[in-house]
């Protein structure tokens, strides 16, 4: 990376990495840094009358510096909290060198250095708890400097908070705002709450392909790829489904899954092309006793996390405790739109989506229309945990036929902030009945509808050596975290959101800036101060660029004659000149 990409504090950074290295320190050593306190218990254990903590040994990143002569106050950060470190040079440096002090501490350590240390706690006159510190050693030099964030009289200043940034940046992101990291221990245990739940009841965690040379089990788009070797067109899984079924045809009891699954899909605040799921197949049971599992689990995993059943999501308190409301799809249309669409064929359903002021197209059938109808009209406003069951049979191609209502199927979602979190099955298990509804996918493929299931022989074949009656749930982990902490996007509880391409500004060659009148040897020093193209130069304000210039070539000792600060007005006003020149060349 050449000086050029770098600001002027990351020059100065690598500056101090190689006089460190000159100095005979390692900014990077191999050894382990023995721990046996962290921030958090001594802050909550330190007594001065029981004399305890007299010999600490922690390791933390520098957030604040205070430096004071003699004696200096660091703010250290570990994976629990932050603590005060006091620094006294001649604790440091008990003999006559006081490089380590003088030198090492004061000048060439950075906020955002990972550094041990050893000592005892105390409490300062202030009345803060301390850690005097006996000795320290540089674990992890930072080259890049950390945005600061400060604070006074109650307000936050600079703080890193830009959605797309944060995401961008999740390391720095935990850095800066560690309450971030409450949400993923809080994901991780939920997830070990479910496991801890399941496996209690004797259920088999397993593990299916991610790699499908057919992919099935839910209606979405897939990512493909290509196998070279076998020369196979393979699919990222969208689902987990009939693999697990498959599982229990082969004679286990009860599986589940906790996967990664993937759909080619768009990008917003519900919606990740990459997610995890945990789907459930459970044999000898129906849909029935699938809500009643499900109501339990989720019950517990509130528990555990709050101690309560209650959540609390913006300005709406959300209560998971059972039992919850249960509703028909057809009667929570009814109450919710004012139309009963139960006897209505594929026509009339379009022409009462238009009426509803919702967009249809020639690829959707009943299915699809009716879950569109749905998703505009009734879905946003189930705000409590809420079950709508008795699916049409057109919108669930995996799903049992209803035992006693003809048309619809035994199926079920779970409702909860006015979005999806769960959806279950009667596991359709008549592999004459199945093979029929994936000829009825196909079909709507050749319509157009790229979310068609597509026909799985091998899944059809495991299905006719007979598989028992089974009740099956899909549940979106990320989804489900959502809503047990509160926050707003699934980019906050998945650690790497899927992000589109960051634009990228591109840099002018120097041929364009000479062009301008810019003598050549002044395009480097431009580009470090941010003035990446030439066209960039109009928004400069010239008594501030020509003494950034002049300070940049004294600090950095370039030995450059400095421009007159009429030359640099001229720099500018060709700039503008320029740029208009090619405004009006353009059709």
């Amino acid at each position: 990376m050449s000086n050029i990409q770098l600001s002027e504090q990351e020059i100065i950074r690598r500056k101090a990495l190689e006089e460190l290295r000159e100095l005979g320190i390692d900014p990077y050593p191999a050894e382990a840094w023995p721990v046996n306190s962290y921030s958090d218990e001594i802050l909550a254990e330190y007594d001065p009358e029981k004399n305890n903590f007299q010999e600490v040994s922690l390791a933390g990143r520098i957030m604040t510096r205070r430096i004071m002569g003699n004696a200096s106050f660091i703010e250290l950060q570990d994976s629990r909290g932050r603590i005060q470190a006091y620094f006294r040079r001649d604790d440091i440096c008990p003999g006559e060198d006081k490089t380590m002090y003088n030198r090492v501490f004061k000048k060439l350590l950075d906020i955002g250095d990972i550094i041990g240390v050893k000592g005892f706690v105390f409490i300062t006159k202030m009345g803060e708890i301390t850690i005097h510190v006996k000795e320290f050693k540089l674990l992890s030099k930072s080259l890049r400097p950390l945005p600061v964030v400060k604070e006074k009289d109650g307000k936050t200043y600079h703080a890193f908070t830009d959605p797309e940034q944060r995401y961008r940046n999740r390391s720095l992101d935990m850095i800066v705002n560690p309450e971030v990291k409450q949400v993923f221990i809080k994901r991780t245990k939920i997830v070990n709450t479910i496991r801890d739940f399941l496996n209690n009841r004797g259920y088999l965690e397993v593990e299916t392909p991610v790699l499908q040379p057919i992919y099935g089990g839910a209606a979405a788009r897939p990512f493909k790829t290509h196998h070279f070797r076998l020369d196979q067109t393979l699919y990222l899984r969208i689902a987990d489904e009939l693999y697990l079924k498959r599982i229990i045809v082969g004679g286990f009891d009860g599986v589940y899954e906790f996967a990664k699954d993937f759909r080619n899909e768009g990008l917003d605040r519900y919606h990740n092309p990459e997610f995890t799921q945990m789907e459930i197949y459970v044999a000898y049971k129906d849909y029935y006793w699938m809500m009643d599992l499900f109501e339990e689990m989720i019950e517990k995993v509130t528990m555990e996390l709050h101690g309560n059943t209650k959540v609390k999501i913006e300005d709406r308190e959300i209560d998971f405790k059972r039992p919850w409301t249960r509703l028909t799809m057809f009667d929570a249309i009814k109450k919710y739109a004012g139309v009963d669409i139960s006897q209505m064929d594929e026509d009339e359903l379009r022409k009462t989506a238009d009426k509803l002021g919702i967009e249809t197209d020639p690829t959707m059938g009943k299915g699809k229309i009716i879950d569109e109808i749905f998703g505009e009209t009734t879905e946003p406003k189930l705000i409590q945990p809420t079950i709508i069951m008795d699916y049409p049979v057109e919108m669930s191609p995996l799903s049992k036929k209803h035992r006693s209502k003809p048309g619809l199927v035994e199926r079920f979602e779970v409702i909860v902030n006015g979005k999806e979190l769960a959806n279950s099955f009667s596991e359709l298990n008549d592999p004459i009945d199945q093979r029929e509804r994936f000829e009825q996918q196909i079909l709507l493929g050749k319509r157009g509808d790229e979310e068609a299931m597509m026909l799985d022989e091998d899944f059809l074949k495991a299905l006719e050596l007979g598989m028992p009656p089974t009740a099956g749930l899909g549940v979106g982990i990320d989804r489900l975290t959502m809503l047990m902490t509160g926050t707003h996007s699934i980019q906050d509880v998945i650690f790497f959101p899927q992000m589109r391409p960051e634009k990228k500004q591109t840099v002018d060659t120097k041929e364009k800036y000479t062009e301008t009148g810019i003598p050549e040897e002044w395009v480097p020093v431009l580009q470090t101060l941010g003035v990446l193209q030439v066209s960039q130069l109009k928004d400069q304000k010239p008594g501030k660029l020509f003494n950034d210039l002049c300070s940049y070539n004294k600090k950095h000792k370039l030995g450059l004659k400095n421009p007159a600060q009429e030359e640099v007005k001229q720099w500018i006003a060709k700039a503008e000149e320029k740029e208009e020149n090619e405004l009006k060349k353009q059709p």
